[in-house]
């Protein structure tokens, strides 16, 4: 059914017609200027201090973080964190030109395919396009280089992350995504999917008993590569 359709049937469920022009005028000014709701203050800080906002809650809600000085090192980082959780060093790989760029074969053990994850795969690598600070929460779009998949269907994703690419508040998040991107056939800048996650998959719908993996993911693993030299903590 096309977007037409569907808002044709909207409207007749409400028994009116297209809008009038003055509140059509409204609405359309609304979309263009963005406007800032209340930002927490707690998103107002120095850049460090942003950075290390975002480590504390990602571990706050079950995932984990590791620190890492180069792009170079996130393959070493991957088979560290493979290794301490006794999971085999195997993984599906984002097809993102900013992963297959790094030195995978430093580290020889490692065995991945780059594509799409399949429901027999255990572990993904994502590339994550940006963070927000103030809950610790990723915003991965989709992508042909970035697929949703490897965000729901293996049981641990990890994702590569860059320092530079955590905003503070979601509006922030927002603002880049809409600079970045812009639609060819629409002229808008939406994908077809923006994922926000906050934590792995979990759930207490059962006697208020959390269960990890609930949805999709029961671990979550970012490598936070430090390429922004003013959110490197204090020496």
């Amino acid at each position: 059914m096309s977007k037409d359709a569907i808002l044709s049937a909207i409207r007749r469920g409400l028994k009116r017609g297209p809008l009038p022009a003055d509140q059509r005028a409204m609405l359309d000014g609304r979309l263009a200027t963005h406007p800032r709701h209340l930002i927490p203050a707690r998103s107002r800080v120095p850049r460090p201090e942003q950075v290390a906002l975002f480590v504390r809650n990602v571990e706050k809600e079950f995932g984990s973080v590791a620190r890492v000085a180069e792009a170079k090192d996130v393959p070493g980082a991957v088979a560290d964190y493979l290794a301490a959780q006794n999971l085999a060093p195997r993984f599906v790989l984002a097809p993102h030109p900013d992963l297959a760029a790094l030195p995978w074969s430093d580290r020889p053990m490692l065995e991945f395919e780059a594509r799409r994850a399949q429901a027999t795969d255990l572990v993904s690598v994502q590339h994550g396009y940006a963070a927000i600070a103030e809950t610790g929460t990723l915003m991965l779009p989709s992508d042909p280089a970035r697929p949703t998949t490897l965000n729901i269907l293996a049981e641990t994703e990890i994702v590569v992350l860059r320092a530079s690419r955590i905003a503070g508040a979601y509006e922030e998040a927002w603002d880049l995504l809409r600079a970045e991107r812009q639609d060819a056939t629409t002229g808008g800048f939406m994908p077809r999917n923006v994922m926000l996650v906050t934590g792995p998959s979990r759930s207490a719908d059962i006697e208020q008993t959390l269960e990890l993996g609930a949805h999709g993911p029961r671990r979550l693993h970012i490598v936070l590569v430090d390429d922004d030299p003013a959110a490197l903590p204090a020496s």
